[in-house]
């Protein structure tokens, strides 16, 4: 039998004839899909990830709050509580919901529906919806709500605003200030306390927190925070080495362990000094084949999609520091991304509420990398 294993492989022979037939313990992969040059972000493909993100953030239920409850009080719909970012079931999926309009505005201003999220963009964010969220934020049983990954996004999403001459952007951006000022409290309060980094393919894995927090500081000029971001990378990962990269993907991950660490240390290491850290902790990429979710309606398996999407971003990045590994990288990356983009619109909201803004920041990332 080809492509699977079979239970009577494991057998003793007098036992065969207790089976009637074998079946296979592990059941068959997708077929692989080939890489293509055509993975690029153009005005269809932006129409069509644009459409997934305006239906997301104004979509209120299902909606998976994760708050802390004081008392009963704190009981209330998602639209009171998070009166920007009530969308897309989670309120980190929100905030990319935005985030992703705001960079497709931005990059296509000729979006088909470019009007109608100009308009869904200024009714949400605005200085009393933004004073609401920072209220929650500032609560005393919900202090580390969304930590860090929320707060990365929310850092991403300032970032995308800051670097946009537009005059609704520059709206936007001052309602934002103080929640975005607030964030970085948190991580200028949490970051030196953090013995330990946090290895998880999923929310909390604190690379990609870093990663995230460090393009904003840079972005915005913000020379404490950048200082404490490379001060902890480098804390947390500068002896690492042979990271293992077989053990990946864990069933739910929609993030790589390995792969967000390489891509904070590409930021806070010279060229030089990252390839030579790269080639003692990950010499060798050959394990690394794209995931195949067997069920998209369930959420947390599709994040295996996200983990497509966000090693991919990854290798994009990476591949830009590594001259020497470039069409490698690239390579590996485009076949991850060939695998899911296609599946994105499976018709679940499992994954359609968030894998938009995975497939955007990874087309963008692969933009950068061309120019």
């Amino acid at each position: 039998m080809t492509g699977h294993t079979s239970i009577c492989t494991a057998l003793p022979a007098g036992l065969f004839v207790l089976f009637v037939s074998c079946q296979p313990l592990v059941q068959e992969k997708e077929p692989p899909v080939p890489e293509s040059e055509a993975i690029v972000l153009d005005l269809d493909e932006a129409n069509r990830l644009s459409k997934m993100a305006f239906h997301c953030i104004d979509t209120e239920y299902p909606n998976k709050l994760g708050q802390v409850l004081g008392d009963s009080s704190y009981l209330a719909e998602p639209r009171v509580l998070h009166p920007a970012f009530y969308g897309c079931f989670d309120w980190h999926s929100a905030v990319h919901g935005h985030w992703s309009l705001v960079r497709l505005l931005k990059t296509f201003p000729g979006l088909d529906n470019a009007d109608s999220i100009r308009m869904k963009l200024a009714a949400n964010l605005t200085q009393a919806n933004i004073s609401t969220e920072v209220a929650y934020f500032d609560d005393e049983h919900n202090k580390n709500y969304e930590r860090t990954y929320g707060w990365a996004w929310l850092l991403k999403l300032v970032e995308e605003l800051d670097t946009w001459d537009d005059p609704q952007a520059r709206a936007w951006r001052r309602a934002l200030r103080p929640l975005e000022e607030l964030i970085v409290e948190k991580y200028l309060d949490f970051l030196p306390k953090l013995s330990y980094p946090i290895r998880i393919g999923e929310h909390s894995n604190t690379a990609f927190g870093l990663a995230f927090a460090w393009d904003y500081a840079l972005a915005t000029g913000h020379t404490a925070l950048a200082e404490l971001l490379r001060t902890r990378s480098l804390d947390f990962y500068a002896e690492d080495h042979d990271c293992p990269l077989s053990w990946e993907p864990g069933g739910f991950d929609f993030l790589s362990p390995c792969l967000e660490e390489a891509e904070i240390m590409s930021r806070v290491l010279e060229p030089d000094a990252f390839s030579a850290w790269f080639e003692h902790f990950l010499p060798d990429l050959s394990p690394l084949e794209p995931a195949v979710p067997l069920d998209r309606s369930d959420g947390k398996i599709v994040h295996l999609d996200g983990l497509n999407f966000s090693r991919a971003w990854v290798l994009y990045t990476i591949a830009g520091k590594l001259p020497d590994r470039r069409q490698e990288l690239v390579r590996i990356a485009d076949h991850h991304m060939a695998t899911s983009l296609p599946k994105i619109t499976s018709g679940d909201y499992a994954g359609e509420h968030w894998l938009a803004s995975f497939a955007l920041y990874a087309l963008s990332r692969k933009a950068v990398l061309a120019e």
